[in-house]
């Protein structure tokens, strides 16, 4: 059977990721909001053709370096980030000897649902 992901996690694994994906998670939402906040006060100036640089910039450089290191952590781990307003992560599992996805969002204690690639949240089923 063919499979779509190298790595598949066992329920004790995704969950010991928890913590780590919780900071993680935490410092995107800033990021992007940081990023989102430098787009807004700057746009203007770059519409009327104004010449940027300096600290703004550089700082911007980096929040948007650090956003694409955590992105990169979850992509190198297989772990796919569905929303990350709400933290909303899908793991690769084998269930049933079928891939699937364990399913937690970042307000939840513990990860208890699952679901099949094609369904998505709407699909979640108790584990």
């Amino acid at each position: 059977m063919e499979r779509r992901f190298r790595k598949h996690y066992t329920l004790a694994e995704a969950r010991a990721l928890l913590p780590q994906l919780r900071t993680w998670l935490h410092q995107l939402q800033r990021l992007r909001r940081d990023l989102a906040s430098y787009e807004q006060s700057t746009e203007p100036h770059l519409n009327e053709g104004d010449d940027f640089g300096g600290g703004k910039v550089n700082q911007w450089i980096r929040n948007l370096s650090a956003f694409k290191e955590l992105i990169d952590e979850f992509a190198q781990r297989e772990i796919q980030i569905k929303d990350l307003e709400r933290g909303l992560v899908d793991f690769p599992a084998i269930q049933a000897n079928r891939e699937v996805f364990l399913c937690w969002e970042q307000h939840e204690d513990d990860i208890t649902y699952w679901h099949d690639l094609e369904t998505g949240y709407g699909g979640r089923e108790k584990l």
